[in-house]
């Protein structure tokens, strides 16, 4: 479920909820509603640019509110500031737009890419999931493709928490891991996927 409306009321309590880490009202890219703890709550996930001039390589974070048990307010349950790369101005370039959104399995997907720009267009998905009482990366999934080239094209999908790894069809084996949004750096999923040594 992601509406306008709801997301507005479910960022205005989040701003209320904990005030010395919330986000920006103008500051917010997207958001994505769900029950990430699976308590029948409603939850919120968003993406954030810096407020002010602050310049970054990945200038979006990530900020997961989860439902208060015993007061039913949103508290800021993971905080993941300069984590993703993407457009942040509302009328920047297409193809480059990041994305999140809540998954029928109470994950969260979140998408970042460059479909518009230079002859390396690629698409990456990081998969959130909540275990132990944290957000962590459940999946790693990247396809690239050169336009002057058309057979130059990949993909890979890294089950983070199992180490499988299928790239361009093939079943790989890397390291399985437990990596928390906080600490998660894409070179990890690049190295599982072949990418980077």
């Amino acid at each position: 479920m992601k509406t306008p409306a709801c997301a507005l009321i479910l960022l205005s309590l989040a701003t209320t909820a904990h005030a010395g880490d919330t986000v920006p009202p103008g500051s917010v890219i997207d958001a994505a509603i769900g029950d990430w703890n699976k308590d029948g709550k409603a939850d919120l996930a968003l993406l954030a640019a810096p407020a002010g001039d602050e310049q970054a390589e990945n200038p979006i974070g990530i900020y997961i509110y989860l439902r208060d048990d015993e007061h039913s307010l949103l508290k800021l349950a993971a905080s993941a500031p300069a984590k993703i790369w993407g457009n942040i101005e509302p009328g920047g370039v297409v193809g480059q737009e990041p994305s999140i959104s809540a998954l029928p399995n109470g994950s969260i997907a979140i998408v970042s890419q460059n479909d518009s720009i230079g002859r390396d267009r690629w698409e990456q998905t990081l998969t959130l999931a909540y275990r132990n009482n944290s957000f962590v990366v459940a999946g790693y999934t990247y396809a690239s493709r050169d336009t002057l080239e058309p057979d130059d094209s990949h993909s890979c999908d890294y089950n983070v928490l199992t180490g499988k790894v299928t790239k361009d069809g093939k079943t790989l084996k890397a390291d399985a891991r437990t990596v928390s949004i906080q600490d998660w750096q894409d070179d990890i999923g690049q190295k599982a996927c072949g990418n980077r040594e």
